[in-house]
């Protein structure tokens, strides 16, 4: 009995991991579409979308049930309270990458991204994966140094957000159209969410460690809303 027990703990793990590789996935395609145009990748991250939401579904019904029939204690039961965080924000952070999609449809045949930004906008994607990357591997290895390095990316991920906002900020109105405004204010924030995300993901597993409250993070990373 308790062998089984061990084994639906460790596909709760395997679970979180399978979410990840699907956000990984939905962010490269999402990415991909914005900046090349390509519509099929686009509608591809926007259908696969659902799917990301019905694991989450079948992950917390699992962890729930685990909670009634176990009544885990300790390392055990913070797991299963952290999965239930981190599943909705492996799911916001899929949402995210679908919205970015979305843009690029919407944009289509135009480019939602004008070319003086085109650099930032694939640093903020290579950063929000590598951060996305990192929060799986704590995941699976609870390495909380490597949680320290999740954080610190996400630093040059707000830093590029600003740096794109001032740039549009001060521009002379001929510079963008009103439609490239709100497609960028709109992408640098979905960008710098997906980081936020991954932050949150990894405090988490901190709290999985240690089991420090996580009363004591920032609003402002400790997301469950885009």
């Amino acid at each position: 009995m308790r062998e089984a027990y061990q084994s639906d703990l460790r596909h709760i793990v395997d679970d979180l991991l399978d979410m990840a590789e699907m956000v990984g996935t939905a962010l490269e395609g999402a990415t991909a579409s914005l900046l090349e145009g390509d519509l099929a990748r686009a509608e591809r991250v926007v259908t696969a979308d659902p799917h990301l939401d019905a694991r989450q579904v079948e992950l917390d019904a699992k962890a729930v049930e685990l909670l009634a029939r176990q009544a885990p204690v300790a390392t055990d039961l913070r797991l299963l309270v952290a999965t239930l965080r981190m599943s909705s924000s492996l799911e916001r952070m899929g949402d995210l990458a679908a919205h970015i999609a979305l843009v690029a449809r919407r944009a289509h045949p135009g480019l939602a991204v004008p070319p003086q930004h085109r650099e930032q906008i694939a640093r903020m994607s290579a950063l929000g994966l590598t951060a996305l990357e990192g929060a799986a591997q704590v995941i699976e290895t609870r390495d909380l140094a490597l949680a320290a390095q999740v954080e610190t990316q996400d630093d040059e991920l707000d830093q590029l957000m600003l740096d794109i906002s001032r740039e549009i900020s001060r521009s002379e109105e001929a510079t963008y159209t009103a439609a490239q405004v709100i497609d960028l204010t709109l992408l640098i924030r979905f960008y710098e969410r997906i980081g936020d995300h991954a932050v949150s993901l990894v405090r988490r597993i901190g709290f999985l460690v240690t089991g420090d409250s996580l009363d004591t993070l920032s609003e402002g990373v400790d997301v469950q809303e885009f």
